[in-house]
């Protein structure tokens, strides 16, 4: 079965491949640019709302077996009331970049006198496919700044310092990052449940 993946985002779909060293089809090679309103109220809702809706038009229109996941994931800074969770990629509006999610957030915290706060990525990775709906999270606990530092990564990677480290995700070499963030944990638990989707 071929493995599908619910996003439009180039950042996310690197880090797919890298993780998961599959081939792994954007969906819009398949069924050209969907829109899909996020409306859960949970990173696991929106994953698997993302991943059922494109599995769900693939199956209408392909006559072939896939495997769609979805990933909803975000940032969860204690000091702004767990701001910005699910609405991360959309904090400072839709379709905004993340140097303008990065502003905002930078302004919040500035705002209540603070130059940093404890922080966590959470990710909820969702897996849909004919044997039914799979969902795995991972996390990484941290520290955002109001400072960016680094180029690598994306989202609100320039903000955030991993427990334990001293750089930002930002400023990670890819391999490090691959290896410690809450996508590649939440990979990690999802790689078994693909692979064994494919035996079938």
């Amino acid at each position: 079965m071929k493995i599908v993946l619910a996003t439009s985002n180039k950042g996310k779909l690197r880090e797919f491949k890298q993780m998961c060293q599959a081939d792994i089809l954007p969906y819009q090679e398949l069924l050209g640019d969907i829109e899909i309103e996020e409306t859960e109220d949970s990173f696991k809702g929106n994953a698997i709302l993302k991943a059922q809706e494109i599995y769900d038009k693939l199956a209408k229109q392909h006559d072939e077996k896939y495997i769609v996941v979805a990933d909803d994931s975000g940032l969860v800074v204690e000091a702004l009331g767990r701001e910005p969770g699910i609405y991360s990629a959309r904090y400072a509006g839709e379709g905004v970049s993340d140097e303008a999610n990065m502003d905002k957030l930078i302004n919040n915290l500035t705002q209540k006198s603070l130059t940093s706060s404890k922080a966590h990525y959470t990710c909820a990775i969702a897996v849909v496919s004919c044997y039914g709906v799979y969902c795995v999270h991972g996390w990484i606990y941290g520290t955002v700044n109001t400072l960016p530092n680094g180029n690598q990564g994306f989202g609100y990677d320039p903000l955030f310092t991993p427990d334990g480290y001293h750089q930002t995700m930002a400023q990670m070499s890819r391999e490090l990052k691959s290896t410690i963030s809450h996508r590649a944990r939440a990979l990690k638990l999802a790689k078994p449940i693909v692979e064994m989707l494919q035996r079938y």
